[in-house]
């Protein structure tokens, strides 16, 4: 049996990537051999508010240097917004950085960031037009539209939640998104991202939500499991957990 060590470096007020992306591997493990630990190390942050996420961000290294000593075989870096409110491209940057803070260490460890995740996997499903349901205020969640057009995806549509507290992110019932979703301008967008943000719930709304919207619909959180389980070089494949990671791709 192959088990597999799955490190994030999760915003201190995040409470949500610690349980989807488990889940989602969890359910994998009812159809495939492979098994999975996981292990997190925590940026402090409590307001999603730019000054707040940049502060944050440059706690990244200490946390991919920490999550290295236990010689992770992944680390995500699981905070969208903090990435994407860096500037255009970001991603890059960061995965390059943090993946060199873990060699330093003698790690070597594979690095992904939930921002570089879901604008990579956007044109794998096809997607050059989606829509977008995000919780943050409007000024952060056009900063996310014009990250993600950058990467050359067109957004059509976008509903912003204005949640301000990371805390009441995480409270959010995800069964709401489905009938929030429903109110985005669809009829040209190729997907739906129903969760824009790794802190807000949108695993259990997923199918649902697919089912509603009659075309792929992915969460920043699905979008990281597929880019882990990539980069572990396993099939990336989730039961219930959307088009993405249906084995499709």
């Amino acid at each position: 049996m192959t088990q597999f060590r799955i490190g994030q470096i999760v915003p201190s007020s995040n409470v949500t990537m610690e349980t989807e992306i488990p889940a989602m591997l969890q359910m994998r493990q009812q159809i495939r051999p492979e098994r999975f630990t996981f292990h997190s190390s925590r940026m402090r942050m409590r307001r999603v508010e730019k000054e707040e996420l940049a502060a944050m961000d440059r706690e990244s290294d200490r946390c991919a240097i920490e999550l290295s000593d236990a010689r992770m075989d992944v680390i995500g870096y699981a905070c969208l917004v903090a990435i994407m409110a860096m500037g255009k491209g970001y991603h890059r940057q960061s995965e390059q950085r943090l993946a060199e803070r873990t060699r330093e260490n003698g790690a070597g460890t594979q690095i992904v960031t939930s921002a570089g995740a879901l604008v990579d996997a956007l044109p794998v499903l096809g997607a050059k037009k989606i829509a977008v349901v995000a919780p943050y205020m409007k000024p952060l969640t056009r900063l996310v539209v014009d990250y993600i057009e950058s990467e050359g995806i067109e957004v059509v549509d976008f509903i912003a939640l204005e949640i301000p507290d990371n805390l009441d992110v995480a409270r959010h019932d995800p069964q709401r998104l489905p009938d929030i979703a429903k109110r985005l301008k669809v009829a040209s967008a190729d997907a739906v991202v129903l969760s824009a943000c790794v802190q807000m719930p949108s695993l259990p709304a997923i199918a649902r939500a697919e089912a509603i919207l009659g075309r792929p619909v992915l969460s920043a959180a699905v979008a990281t499991t597929y880019s882990m389980l990539k980069s572990l070089k396993l099939e990336p494949i989730v039961p219930g957990a959307g088009s993405l990671l249906s084995g499709a791709y």
